[in-house]
């Protein structure tokens, strides 16, 4: 007499098919957090080289290279025009930097107006941007900045050698040009951390002027 399979056997090797689908979906599942751990390593390594790069291309710059200034003549945001060579017999602080949508950069100028020691060391402060007028100034009213911003086409962004020292190839890096009563260049200083406090920038100015 022929019979079928017991319901132990077929128990049996229902709880088998069972405990193999389960170390199949447990392998399938370590493959898959292992596949995860190398791409989140590899991720993190190339966030790492992207910082890396970016701090080696972003390095402060200095240099106290005297040469003639260049000359030039801008509008600025009041509509005054200012030529540089009006200026002999001032000290002349040129601030380039990126402008609208830059806040460290207006923020930088707020504090450059609120420091009594510019005026002190009589330095005439010009900040210059690539901008329109009615960019700029937006950001000027939200920032509370009062003092006229030059507006330059790249003419004399270019004839000082800061454009494309910051975040972007075709405007301005964040960045000072200090030039003395006689109208000679004495110091250029770039700053990619879009940030340089007014004692450390009357440092270098008074370092400049004197030396």
């Amino acid at each position: 007499m022929t019979t079928g399979p017991s319901r132990h056997d077929t128990s049996q090797t229902s709880r088998e098919h069972i405990n193999a689908l389960r170390a199949a979906k447990a392998e399938q599942d370590r493959r898959r957090r292992w596949w995860i751990r190398i791409a989140s390593i590899g991720a993190t390594a190339a966030v790492i080289g992207l910082v890396v790069a970016m701090a080696l291309s972003s390095r402060q710059e200095s240099s106290a290279t005297t040469r003639v200034a260049p000359d030039f003549t801008l509008t600025d945001t009041s509509g005054t025009t200012v030529s540089l060579a009006a200026l002999r017999g001032k000290n002349v602080l040129l601030y380039f930097s990126e402008g609208a949508g830059c806040e460290a950069c207006l923020v930088q100028m707020s504090q450059i107006e609120k420091d009594s020691g510019f005026a002190t060391a009589g330095l005439t402060v010009l900040p210059i941007v690539m901008n329109s007028k009615d960019q700029i100034t937006a950001d000027m009213a939200a920032n509370g900045v009062r003092t006229p911003f030059l507006l330059d086409d790249g003419t004399v962004s270019t004839a000082y050698g800061t454009i494309g020292k910051g975040m972007h190839a075709d405007l301005p890096g964040h960045s000072f040009v200090l030039i003395d009563k006689a109208g000679n260049q004495r110091w250029y200083g770039e700053y990619p951390s879009m940030w340089l406090s007014t004692t450390d920038l009357l440092k270098e100015v008074h370092n400049h002027l004197t030396s």
